[in-house]
């Protein structure tokens, strides 16, 4: 099953959409952003989810912070898993103390080879429980572009590690990039989204759509 992430939900009634749609993350990002929330607002979100009864987890996404800063709002916020999508330095990740997810750029002339070269790399360095996000490399962001990379690279590095991807994806491409690269999992944001809000029919025609594409390759 291709497990699905809907990230930068700002409010607990986007949350509790995208957990009774079936999501099995959703993301709040702690990064400057438009789609940036506090840790106030985040626990929030967080307990709702939690209180829903549904088995979504929540992600904190964060880039750039001081490990401990990093620790201290998971904790207060009861987060299921951090997502680094900074420069953080590989070593950095062992002082993280949740589940990881390591955001990993791809830039349009890495080879496949490439690709997993360096995530072999990485795998010997973290020690905890982790998963690899591979996104578009975009000068001078750290995500939520909504640009696609070529899909097709990621096929060989989702066939040795859990990968989700991300950058670009939206209710009527996500089918391809799992028949291109059958991922661990996607990650949406702007995707789903209209007039720069997350919007609960296209939520729904996401994971709907993952569903089924999951259900053509059985």
């Amino acid at each position: 099953m291709t497990r699905v992430k809907i990230c930068g939900i700002r409010k607990e009634v986007q949350a509790l959409a995208a957990a009774e749609a079936g999501a099995d993350f959703i993301g709040l990002v702690f990064a400057p952003s438009r789609r940036q929330v506090t840790p106030a607002q985040a626990e929030k979100i967080a307990a709702a989810v939690k209180k829903s009864g549904n088995t979504t987890e929540v992600v904190g996404v964060f880039v750039n912070m001081p490990a401990s800063k990093v620790n201290k709002i998971a904790d207060f916020c009861h987060l299921d898993w951090v997502q680094l999508s900074g420069d953080e330095p590989w070593e950095y990740c062992g002082e993280i103390t949740k589940p990881l997810i390591k955001a990993i750029r791809v830039g349009q002339r890495q080879s496949p080879q490439e690709i997993c070269a360096a995530l072999a790399n990485k795998a010997k360095v973290i020690s905890q429980k982790h998963i690899y996000l591979l996104d578009s490399r975009v000068k001078g962001k750290y995500g939520g572009t909504g640009t696609a990379f070529d899909w097709s690279l990621a096929r060989q590095a989702a066939e040795q590690f859990p990968v989700i991807i991300a950058g670009g994806l939206t209710p009527e491409n996500v089918a391809q990039v799992i028949k291109m690269a059958a991922p661990w999992g996607v990650d949406v944001s702007s995707g789903v989204e209209v007039g720069g809000v997350k919007h609960v029919a296209r939520i729904r025609a996401f994971i709907e759509t993952v569903r089924r594409a999951d259900d053509n390759k059985r």
